[in-house]
């Protein structure tokens, strides 16, 4: 059970830093897309798994945790955040299901379309997340 909960911890974390990613992809993150990311986590990535953290706290709020951290350590590094992402989801292939996929997709396209529609920079990552992810 531990090893589970640990992966399912990285699972979120990985997760946080490509929402950052996309966020961050135009250089500039900007607070409607937190937002965004805030409310899809509620609605959508809550209910996926019942794994808590060591305080009783849904797993899935690393998801923000880790992109709030970013931002507050003025972390622009998209490339390295992205590689890391993308280095987790080749690493545990076995936790990427069809719909994990989906759902992933939605919510970095969500995120790039949450201020002024999807820019070059965000069309760009969402792109290579997408091949990505077909893999």
């Amino acid at each position: 059970m531990e090893t589970i909960k640990k992966l399912t911890h990285k699972f979120y974390q990985n997760l946080g830093k490509l929402f950052y990613a996309v966020a961050a992809s135009d250089r500039q993150v900007r607070v409607v897309e937190f937002n965004k990311l805030k409310t899809l986590v509620k609605e959508q990535w809550l209910d996926l798994d019942p794994i808590t953290d060591d305080f009783g706290t849904d797993a899935a709020y690393q998801i923000e945790i880790v992109f709030d951290w970013l931002e507050k350590e003025g972390n622009l590094e998209v490339a390295s955040c992205f590689r890391d992402f993308i280095d987790y989801k080749n690493d545990q292939k076995h936790l990427f299901t069809p719909s994990i996929k989906k759902l992933i997709n939605k919510t970095a396209y969500a995120v790039a379309a949450a201020f002024s529609g999807i820019n070059k920079s965000e069309l760009i990552i969402l792109a290579k997340l997408d091949l990505e992810l077909k893999k």
